[in-house]
């Protein structure tokens, strides 16, 4: 096995499971397929915890995760698949940042691996073992990535900024009881 099959092989074994698990958990939100709550619990869950409006957060959620993680499954349109993948999980790991790094203290370990997996992919390409590589890379153009990645970071920036100061602003309200009778 060549050096080139090698690395085609692992960019399609990382496409898959990084893609598989992103489209599963856009399938929870969507349409509450395995264990998910769906559009109405998951939109009352991103209102809950500051992404507002709650069904329409949970709606660019789900699709930026179902659809980019198919498409970076398949191997098709790698560099927007990658960056839309990237930036719901941008959002995710905003939510679980208080709760410090490792997942089991619900910390943003996850989200961040899933996000960084979907990045490089959109950086490094598909493979040739790909979609993209049959079609010609028509959606996989060299410019795509720092457009793709650089829009995303730019309204994920926007939605994370927006929500913190919710969230902010929530806390700064309620105020604590000073003494107890």
């Amino acid at each position: 096995m060549s050096c080139y099959d090698r690395r085609d092989l692992g960019l399609m074994l990382l496409r898959l499971g990084t893609g598989g698990v992103l489209a599963a958990h856009g399938a929870q939100k969507l349409f509450g397929w395995f264990g998910g709550h769906g559009l109405e619990g998951t939109g009352q869950f991103m209102e809950s915890v500051g992404y507002a409006p709650g069904r329409a957060s949970a709606t660019a959620a789900g699709l930026a995760e179902a659809g980019g993680g198919a498409l970076l499954a398949l191997g098709l349109a790698t560099p927007a698949a990658g960056a839309a993948a990237a930036g719901a999980m941008a959002g995710a790991a905003a939510v679980h940042t208080p709760n410090g790094f490792f997942a089991q203290e619900g910390g943003y370990e996850y989200a961040a691996s899933l996000g960084l997996a979907a990045a490089g992919l959109a950086v490094t390409g598909p493979g040739r073992l790909s979609l993209d590589h049959a079609f010609g890379h028509v959606f996989d153009r060299g410019w795509m990535v720092p457009l793709a990645l650089g829009v995303t970071a730019a309204g994920a920036a926007l939605v994370v900024g927006a929500r913190n100061r919710r969230v902010r602003m929530k806390a700064e309200g309620e105020q604590e009881v000073l003494f107890e009778e």
